[in-house]
Order: C-alpha cells, then sequence, then structure tokens
C-alpha cells in the first residue's frame, strides 16, 4: 500500500499507471466525487497486495535484533535494512525503530453511533463489522433520581450487532436537553441512594437489551465528585459482572483535581475498575474555537506518554475523529462536516490543500459569500501517523466519533493493514 500525494497537473490516469491500480478502485477507496475530482495536496490511498507491514517497536531492556525478528516472524537483515545506520549491538531503550514483518498490529477497536436513524445505520453496519470489536450504541441518558432512559429506539441495532460478531456497548450519557449535564452527573453521583439507583437500572438494562456491557460517557463531572465516580464505578463493575465496562475521560497531559473539565477522572484509579478505558483525543480544535487541528498528533502523543503512567496499555484506547471542523473567521462560527466531506469540499472548491507536519493535519482555506473559512480535517497520513502511536505505546486499540460520518479512507486502511480483534 501507498500513500499518493497530488501534485499540481497530475490526473488520476497517471497515478493509475504509476501503481498499477485502477481508476475506479481510487476513486472508490478515497470517496472522490469523480475521477476528475483531485487539487494539489490531496493524499490518496493506494491500496495494493502485501506480504509485510511496517510495524513500529519502542526498544525495551534486553531487546536484540535476534528477539526482535523472533517476536514480529521477521529477519534480521528485515530490520537491519529498515533502520539503516543503527548498529545491532547498539540499541537504546526507549529508541523506535522500523520492523518489517508479516503481521499486522493487532488492535480493538470501537466505534459510537447515535442512532438518530437506525434503518439506515443498520444498511451500513454490515459493511464496518470486520473492522470493529466493539459498537457503544449512545441512546441512553438518566433522570435526577438516578434511573436510566431510553432516548433512541436501539433494539435491532443490538441484534444485528450480534449476529455481525460485534460487541454491542450500552453508552450512557449525562444528558439534559441534548447537553451535557454537569448539575445531573453532580447530584446523582454524590447520592449513595441515588448512585444505586442508577447502577441497578443500568445494569438490569444492559442485560434486558442484550448488551455486552456499558460504554460510560459522563462528561463535565464536577471535581468534588471525584471519589463519587469512583464508587459509582466500583458499584457497576460489580452489578455487570463479566460484562464490559468501558469508560470515556476527557484527554489531559497532567492531573489538575479542580479543573471543571478533567478534574473528576481519576485515570489511575478509573483503570484499577474499568475493563477499558478510553481517552478523548479529539477536540484540541473545538467548536467555537480558533482554527486549530482536531486531534494534532504531538497532542495525542502527550497525552498517551502520561496516561500510560496511570492506566495500563493493553486497557488503553485512544480516540480518532471522522469529522473536522469548518470555521468561519473571524468569529469562528463552525460547523461539523465528515472527513469525506471536508476532503470533497476542497475539491469542489479547488482549494490546494496544505499539510502541517507536526499535527500531522491537512487544512485549506476557501471563501464563501464574502466570508473567509478555515477547515481543518485528517486523512490517511493523519490515521497511518495514530496507529503507529498505538504501536509503539502498545494499547489495545482506538474508538471512532462517529460511525455515520464517512471516512473510506480510514476504513481501507484497517482492511489492508490491521487485524481487529474480536
Amino acid at each position: 500500500m501507498a500513500v499518493h500525494v497530488v501534485k499540481s497537473g497530475e490526473s488520476l490516469w497517471a497515478i493509475s499507471r504509476m501503481y498499477g491500480i485502477s481508476i475506479r478502485e481510487i476513486v472508490s477507496v478515497n470517496g472522490l466525487p469523480s475521477a476528475n475530482s483531485l487539487v494539489p495536496g490531496l493524499a490518496l490511498f493506494i491500496p495494493q497486495p502485501q506480504q509485510m507491514y511496517q510495524r513500529v517497536h519502542r526498544v525495551r531492556p534486553g531487546d536484540t535484533y535476534w528477539k526482535l525478528a523472533v517476536e514480529y516472524n521477521t529477519s534480521i537483515s528485515g530490520i537491519a535494512t529498515a533502520n539503516p545506520g543503527l548498529k545491532p549491538g547498539e540499541l537504546r531503550v526507549g529508541q523506535i525503530i522500523e520492523i518489517p514483518s508479516p503481521l499486522k498490529l493487532e488492535m480493538e477497536t470501537l466505534g459510537f453511533i447515535v442512532p438518530y436513524s437506525a434503518q439506515s445505520f443498520l444498511s451500513q453496519l454490515p459493511s464496518l463489522a470486520p473492522d470493529l470489536t466493539y459498537l457503544a450504541v449512545a441512546a441512553y441518558s438518566f433522570t435526577e433520581e438516578g434511573y436510566v432512559y431510553v432516548q433512541l429506539e436501539d433494539r435491532e441495532i443490538v441484534v444485528r450487532s450480534l449476529q455481525l460478531n460485534v460487541k454491542p456497548l450500552l453508552m450512557i450519557r449525562n444528558l439534559t436537553a441534548n447537553e451535557f449535564s454537569a448539575g445531573l452527573a453532580g447530584r446523582v453521583l454524590s447520592n449513595p441512594a441515588l448512585r444505586r439507583n442508577l447502577v441497578s437500572s443500568l445494569s438490569n438494562l444492559t442485560r434486558e437489551r442484550g448488551y455486552s456491557g456499558v460504554s460510560i460517557d459522563f462528561e463535565f463531572i464536577p471535581p468534588a465528585q471525584r471519589n463519587d465516580f469512583l464508587f459509582f464505578l466500583t458499584e457497576l463493575k460489580q452489578a455487570l459482572g463479566s460484562l464490559i465496562l468501558h469508560v470515556n475521560v476527557h484527554a489531559k497531559t497532567e492531573d489538575i483535581p479542580a479543573n471543571p473539565i478533567i478534574g473528576a477522572y481519576d485515570y489511575r484509579g478509573i483503570a484499577s475498575i474499568a475493563d477499558i478505558v478510553a481517552v478523548m483525543t479529539i477536540d484540541y480544535g473545538y467548536p467555537g474555537g480558533p482554527p486549530d487541528p482536531i486531534s494534532p498528533l504531538w497532542w495525542v502523543e502527550q497525552v498517551i506518554a502520561y496516561a500510560v503512567g496511570q492506566i495500563p496499555p493493553k486497557k488503553l484506547q485512544i480516540a480518532m475523529p471522522l469529522y473536522g471542523y469548518d470555521k468561519v473567521i473571524p468569529g469562528n462560527l463552525t460547523l461539523a462536516r465528515s472527513l469525506l466531506a471536508s476532503q470533497n469540499l476542497a475539491i469542489s472548491n479547488w482549494r490546494p490543500i496544505q499539510f502541517d507536519l507536526r499535527s500531522q493535519s491537512p487544512h485549506f482555506r476557501y471563501r464563501q459569500n464574502n466570508q473567509e473559512h478555515v477547515v481543518w480535517f485528517e486523512d490517511i497520513r493523519t490515521t497511518i501517523a495514530k496507529f503507529r502511536l498505538i504501536d509503539i505505546y502498545g494499547l489495545a486499540g482506538t474508538t471512532f466519533w462517529q460511525l455515520s460520518l464517512p471516512a473510506p479512507q480510514n476504513w481501507a486502511y484497517i482492511r489492508n493493514a490491521i487485524q481487529v480483534v474480536k
């Protein structure tokens, strides 16, 4: 497989000849509007049959070329060729090396879905199912008395997920009028009786609806309820038994217990209870804020570096956005667009795509109705860079928000280079 960044004057015909792949396949894999849809800077994913995959390894104490060749089922000469100038006897702990291997990167993946249109999603699910370990169905909230209630119909999605060998998780959020409510979370978590109501109704509904577990997404929990949140998770896990407890937490690079956004998340404490902890490495560039990358690589790695000191790597997922932000400047009025819509907006406006190396993020500008727009999104280059981080740090895998947003490059890459754990 390859990534081709379009240069000025190139055509899909020439690119297809270069890689020995049909124009139709390039158009399909990359979601292009037509065979004439190219702009400079557009990154194209070129799937190709391959027997070796480029793995990435952080050197551990005691590692040698021989041990690594055995671990990755490859050859010492292959490792040496992939790392020119590196002497086999001079490996340093913490050093990052490239390893060509016939073994794909193994990981667990989780996709979120808000089932506003269950039937529409059910038509998409069979094509996505091979690339998913878990499906978190965001269809639940709870009352001020701690009782869980259904917001959106989910029964058919649960049944179909199980048929397709995808574990469905009941995703519950502290929503009031479709907004995250700090007050709701604080009221219920701080009261042992209300907390018991939440645990009981949540565990009962999870079993009644046939879910494989629960995905918790409580945001803006008041910092004063930091320990109460741990009490809740402990009680919930006891009630769930062998069912999965998946907990989503805001991203941070240090612990600031008094912070109103991240203060309530005791990473170490949560990890001691939950089966999986998903750190929301998204919205660094946020709605209403200045034009910035959605999930810059340098920040994601800072978050991971902190998180692995608190959470066992094999319990840790990072988040990947399937969306970009289109911002009007000045003012930063924000419109969310899928990755595919963001890419194709550049094409339809014939705007060259720039690429920020530090964040590994594409962006472009265009004008509409006499207003200047800045769009940041992610493409195949971003996807590959983040999967490399998962490999380097030995993480459990990733989550995707959310599955109704088209991202054909992402799924094509997973099918080519990733072994999804089921």
